[in-house]
């Protein structure tokens, strides 16, 4: 591995090293795209690719990122672009769990939907498209629903969880696995012009105090839709959220919940 670590620091440009010389690296030497970008990072190295997050990131915040693995259930409109914006982050692994495949109906709001992809299972979509945006980014693709029984095999050695589901039950039966396994859980839902973001860490029951009057039902989205833009917001501040997670930099919603209303333009914060 020295002659590696070698190459890159000769091929770094100050401490920035270019994408052509990492796909090389990659190449020349038998490795992942992965591997060398975690030789460079521990190197103290710089993807370029990254150089934009270098004002509120190191890199030894990046290092965490691309160390942490982060499991995200529902790969349709909040999963989809949180998938994205974790890949382009540089989240290391991903795991993404979703049992559909694209339907018409998605294409309005899906960030992976195409026509050329209907019947096409999402979270393949999802493992193609990052092996697109960032090779660098390993993904899980399970086309499977998440459930209680299923759970702890697929959450098992995720830093964080995202929930990005449309069912109230099963957002409640992944709270509780993500308690069990003592793994941070960020909880997004949309409906319409509205969304709300939390997270709960274990030792809380943020989720089962907002959804203690709705127990069974199927989130609001079912009556009020979704347009384009509700899930890119609330997906946006669940990424926020998982970021500040892993590598433990500002003030995550605990026992906090942000209700977001783009209709008036307003943020609400209430206390758990």
């Amino acid at each position: 591995m020295e002659e590696v670590r070698n190459f890159l620091r000769k091929h770094a440009e100050g401490d920035l090293l270019p994408w052509k010389h990492q796909a090389f690296a990659s190449t020349h030497f038998g490795l992942s795209i992965g591997q060398v970008e975690r030789i460079a990072l521990e190197l103290g190295l710089l993807p370029s690719r990254y150089q934009r997050n270098r004002n509120m990131l190191n890199v030894t915040h990046q290092l965490r990122l691309f160390r942490g693995h982060v499991a995200v259930i529902g790969c349709g409109g909040l999963g989809g672009y949180v998938i994205e914006q974790l890949a382009r982050l540089g989240v290391g692994r991903i795991t993404a769990v979703d049992p559909d495949v694209f339907e018409e109906h998605n294409l309005n709001r899906q960030l992976y939907s195409s026509p050329s992809l209907l019947g096409q299972p999402k979270a393949e979509a999802a493992r193609k498209r990052v092996a697109e945006i960032n090779p660098a980014v390993t993904v899980y693709a399970h086309k499977c629903a998440y459930s209680k029984t299923n759970g702890g095999d697929i959450i098992q050695d995720a830093d964080v969880v995202v929930d990005a589901l449309d069912n109230i039950k099963i957002r409640l039966d992944l709270a509780e696995t993500c308690a069990e396994l003592d793994v941070p859980l960020v909880h997004g839902a949309i409906g319409g012009w509205y969304g709300q973001v939390c997270t709960q860490y274990p030792g809380e029951d943020t989720l089962r105090k907002i959804y203690n009057r709705a127990l069974g039902a199927k989130g609001v989205e079912s009556g009020l839709g979704n347009p384009s833009f509700t899930p890119a917001v609330i997906a946006s501040l669940e990424v926020a959220e998982v970021c500040k997670i892993l590598v433990n930099l500002g003030r995550p919603l605990s026992r906090r919940k942000l209700h977001v209303n783009l209709f008036d333009m307003e943020i609400i914060e209430l206390q758990y």
